[in-house]
């Protein structure tokens, strides 16, 4: 399921892959509408994941990371633009309906930044399966270090973290202090073997652990799935998708895949 907040019922992999898609950004807030979520016929079970079997982040060890208003994570693509994932969005166009808090690890901290939107940008194409990205433009900039993406696959694989304010279990509340966890990849194939046709392997990249035990869950979609380049810099390889629950053995986190649509997103970004 997407990862936003509550768990959807478990069903078929088609139908269930789908809410999962739209569940990992939290419907607390109750401002993503069912209506938003496609119901096309697919082909595995899936569900959205904040990060179980983590530890909480340290005051300002990933300043890029931002948590938005309709529950959902995002990161700076510039200080004054967010990625995040499509499906926590409804369309493009003008809005100035989302706040981002940004700065703290701790979302009811007076220090914390919060900046209104005023565009959104939505993945041109995107009716719930793949493309799950979007851009939101900032009402004014947030002066914090700004997280890269990837544009060559060289950096799709290894150990990733993941960090977010999602549930720590599924099913799970969302949390007030950000947490953080590492995960490493899974193959197309091994993730396959799990999602079946539901998962888009040119646009989705997985990781997890066989075992389960460690995931991202709902309430953090749309946050970034990072690792350092040879640099020893953060670049964010993932959006936080989708996938079956939260932490469950044998299927991991469904991520989108930034280095496939890093052209995209860059023009995009030039347009707001």
């Amino acid at each position: 399921m997407a990862r936003t907040a509550q768990p959807p019922t478990k069903g078929s992999v088609s139908t269930v892959a789908t809410l999962a898609r739209f569940l990992k950004s939290t419907l607390a807030a109750g401002t993503i509408a069912l209506a938003a979520v496609s119901l096309q016929p697919t082909s595995a079970t899936a569900s959205p994941a904040p990060v179980v079997g983590g530890t909480r982040a340290v005051q300002g060890e990933f300043p890029f990371l931002v948590r938005l208003s309709m529950g959902c994570g995002g990161s700076l693509y510039s200080e004054q633009i967010v990625l995040t994932a499509a499906h926590c969005v409804n369309g493009s166009g003008n809005n100035t309906s989302i706040t981002v808090t940004a700065g703290s690890v701790d979302l009811n901290s007076t220090s914390a930044i919060k900046v209104k939107s005023t565009k959104v940008l939505q993945a041109p194409g995107y009716n719930g399966v793949g493309k799950d990205w979007a851009l939101i433009k900032l009402a004014q900039p947030i002066n914090l270090p700004t997280l890269k993406i990837a544009d060559t696959k060289s950096f799709d694989n290894g150990t990733f973290t993941v960090a977010g304010w999602g549930a720590t279990r599924e099913g799970g509340a969302q949390q007030r202090y950000q947490m953080k966890a590492t995960v490493p990849f899974v193959s197309d194939a091994s993730c396959q073997s799990s999602y079946g046709a539901d998962l888009v392997p040119g646009e989705e990249i997985c990781a997890g652990y066989d075992q389960g035990g460690v995931d991202t869950c709902q309430g953090d979609s749309g946050g970034p799935m990072f690792r350092r380049d040879n640099a020893g810099a953060w670049l964010q390889v993932g959006v936080v998708s989708w996938g079956l629950g939260c932490a469950r053995a044998g299927y991991p986190g469904v991520y989108t895949e930034v280095s496939t649509f890093a052209t995209a997103i860059k023009n995009a970004a030039a347009t707001l």
